[in-house]
């Protein structure tokens, strides 16, 4: 009679012990499945001036409410993983399983993906919002798998248009004719300004300060969220809006890596990536507002140029990167139809 007892008391603590952990998964009356630990990379500290952490703190609550903690994404700001350029690699072969960044990085592995960084391919954020969301962002999703390895979890935006800023006002776009302005080191970047008539001067981040300090450069194109952070409006006050780059971020997750979440739980996985791409865009809008009200504050002039006639100017280097790449023919026509719907 007293074993009868014992064995009936230790199947209720058993039966407990797999309801707790049914429970602490929160899979919603599934089976309770193994932790799954992915590591994600960023080059951006981890605050809110950062896109990729806004996403990424969006995607950890989205994924917390859905699962508990059975998936983990430990999160590696401020490139501590290693440069950007090689982590691209490292998120190809799956030594890193997620990486948040702009897409330019990207096109070392996938150089179509370069159709991003035209100038003058996106009228606003919402247009590509609408793109990416599209066939455009199911082309290209395509190219990263093919050639990359990874899935994109969401193209998010970057904290507002890119502008130019400089030392001295730009009243008309012929002032900013011979202008040296700082790019990123990135082929359509550099083409596109040298299309608008500046002289581009590809320089890493952490020398434009100084860069404009000593008159190596007259001033630099960027979000004004950068600008407000960097303090780059201490040197460069006029902000002209070309408005010229819309470059969005992504997340990629390696292929792999992915297949190693469960199966019932990769649609919610793929929820919560979504949801933290639509948050993570509709903060950089307001974001970049916050940013342009703060720079003026600090004495930045800001003022509008011809944007039409930039465009017109910058249009032979999508001819040019298009022929270079045909593929991204398709992926061009589906943008422009996005454009007014």
């Amino acid at each position: 009679m007293i074993k009868s007892t014992n064995k009936r008391s230790i199947r209720g603590v058993v039966h407990a012990c797999a309801a707790a952990m049914v429970f602490a998964f929160g899979l919603h009356g599934a089976q309770a499945a193994p932790v799954v630990t992915l590591r994600m990379y960023s080059s951006l500290p981890a605050d809110a001036n950062s896109a990729h952490y806004v996403w990424f703190e969006r995607f950890q609550s989205n994924l917390q409410s859905r699962f508990k903690d059975a998936i983990k994404v430990n999160y590696f700001p401020n490139a501590m993983l290693g440069k950007e350029a090689d982590a691209v690699q490292q998120v190809r072969l799956g030594a890193i399983d997620m990486m948040a960044s702009g897409t330019s990085i990207w096109s070392t592995l996938v150089p179509e993906i370069g159709v991003l960084d035209l100038g003058y391919l996106f009228e606003d954020s919402d247009h590509v919002g609408r793109a990416l969301d599209g066939k455009a962002g199911e082309l290209i999703s395509k190219l990263m798998m093919k050639k990359a390895n990874v899935k994109p979890l969401g193209f998010g935006y970057s904290l507002g248009a890119r502008n130019v800023y400089t030392r001295k006002p730009i009243n008309a776009p012929a002032d900013l004719k011979n202008v040296k302005i700082r790019v990123l080191p990135v082929p359509n970047f550099i083409a596109t300004l040298k299309a608008m008539g500046a002289t581009p001067i590809p320089m890493p981040g952490g020398e434009v300060y100084s860069g404009l300090q000593m008159g190596v450069i007259d001033g630099l194109e960027h979000d004004s969220a950068t600008v407000l952070s960097s303090k780059f409006y201490e040197i460069a006050k006029y902000c002209t809006l070309t408005q010229h780059i819309y470059n969005p971020i992504v997340v990629n997750i390696n292929s792999a890596s992915f297949e190693r979440i469960p199966q019932n739980m990769r649609a919610g996985f793929l929820e919560a990536a979504a949801e933290a791409t639509a948050y993570e865009r509709k903060l950089a809008n307001t974001a970049e507002a916050k940013a342009f009200d703060e720079l003026k504050a600090r004495g930045v002039t800001v003022q509008k140029t011809d944007r039409a006639f930039f465009r017109q100017a910058v249009k032979p280097v999508w001819a040019t990167f298009s022929q270079q790449n045909p593929s991204t023919v398709p992926i061009l026509e589906a943008i422009q139809a996005a454009e007014n719907k």
